[in-house]
């Protein structure tokens, strides 16, 4: 059994994933079905889970369950039809390598993920990378969502934020069937539910915001530290939610918050923040970062405008932003009742604001469960 690229093996030219999948797509996957299966109607598109999806993938990628690949949509009524016909006509005329990548792999049901590039020449179960589902399987799949029924204020805040942007993500090649329609679905928040999400990341940081200079004026550097990096992991997010942009998961947050309009000037503001030895240094950098995101805020127009100068909180030499006066001004705007029914009870925002757990971010089988956090429940005022 090898490994493919092992340790002495020549690999070939990194070629960024998504331009891999369209050029296999294009050239190998699309003539091969106008030729077998003439008129038929699909959409082909690589989306959902993947480095390559998110367009960060890099030669390490290159190294598990990754290469060329597509996912073909189609109608209801083929896919049971068609699915069978698709691969045996892959594995007759489809060659064994495009652009010096295998295009044969074990399936998952053979070996999983780290193990799907060795490779025992025709062992059973290796086929090329094309996937097949119907629109409606691989939004119920991939999100647990149902495309015949309008989603709700729960529906959107218990998909998380790195779900949703792989399902916009990506690239279509081919679209007989409405798949870009559908992800236009999922292209960002209804407003109240986006207002609904900013004002409970404001709310988290006025939570945490008087602890910083707190736990270091008692000499506890490091628990100052802790709590500076989960201010600094919030203003990010705030970030992503100003611009309208789905943050990722934790391996590529930071590099897209780069491809973000306000990285320029906010990122080494955070950075400064993450680098100070003490809390002091630690304040002077965070209320330089609280002025930014308050501008920031301003610029929107989504509400009246807030003072941006840091404040000091009362007679106690810690520095705190106005972002509780920022979160009620946003609450404010709410006026969807289903939204403001939750947020009644609690400005917990989106599933990413309260979880740090990958089990319930990956799994949409939870998400019945976690709905419950937006459907029943006392009154528990906002905070």
């Amino acid at each position: 059994m090898t490994k493919l690229f092992s340790d002495g093996q020549p690999r070939p030219p990194f070629i960024p994933g998504l331009d891999l999948a369209e050029g296999f797509f294009t050239e190998l996957v699309r003539p091969m079905l106008d030729a077998h299966l003439p008129n038929s109607r699909y959409a082909a598109a690589v989306l959902g889970g993947g480095s390559d999806v998110l367009g960060f993938d890099t030669p390490m990628s290159a190294d598990h369950d990754w290469g060329p690949r597509v996912m073909l949509f189609l109608q209801c009524e083929d896919l049971e039809t068609r699915t069978q016909a698709i691969r045996a006509l892959a594995m007759e005329h489809l060659p064994l390598m495009y652009r010096g990548y295998p295009l044969r792999i074990y399936s998952h049901a053979v070996r999983g993920i780290g193990e799907r590039l060795q490779q025992r020449p025709n062992d059973p179960g290796l086929e090329p990378r094309i996937e097949m589902y119907t629109l409606q399987g691989f939004f119920q799949k991939e999100i647990g969502i149902d495309l015949d029924k309008p989603l709700s204020p729960a529906d959107w805040l218990t998909i998380p934020h790195q779900k949703l942007r792989s399902m916009v993500a990506g690239r279509v090649f081919r679209d007989d069937l409405g798949l870009q329609a559908v992800r236009e679905r999922f292209r960002w928040y209804p407003r109240d539910i986006w207002l609904y999400v900013l004002a409970s990341c404001w709310a988290r940081i006025n939570e945490d915001e008087t602890l910083t200079g707190r736990a270091g004026s008692v000499g506890d550097n490091l628990g100052s530290t802790i709590i500076a990096w989960r201010l600094i992991r919030d203003m990010m997010r705030l970030g992503f939610l100003m611009e309208q942009s789905y943050p990722p998961y934790p391996k590529w947050f930071g590099s897209a918050f780069a491809q973000l309009r306000c990285a320029p000037t906010l990122l080494p503001l955070l950075e400064r923040i993450g680098a100070a030895s003490g809390w002091r240094q630690r304040d002077g950098a965070l209320a330089d970062a609280y002025r930014k995101l308050g501008e920031m805020h301003n610029a929107l127009g989504l509400t009246r405008p807030i003072p941006v100068e840091p404040v000091r909180l009362k007679d106690r030499p810690f520095t705190i932003s106005r972002a509780g006066a920022i979160a009620g001004a946003l609450w404010e705007q709410v006026r969807d009742p289903a939204v403001r029914a939750i947020g009644q009870r609690w400005l917990i925002g989106n599933l990413d604001l309260f979880n740090d757990n990958h089990l319930l971010d990956d799994d949409p089988k939870r998400r019945p469960l976690l709905r419950t956090l937006y459907e029943v429940g006392g009154n528990h005022g906002t905070t």
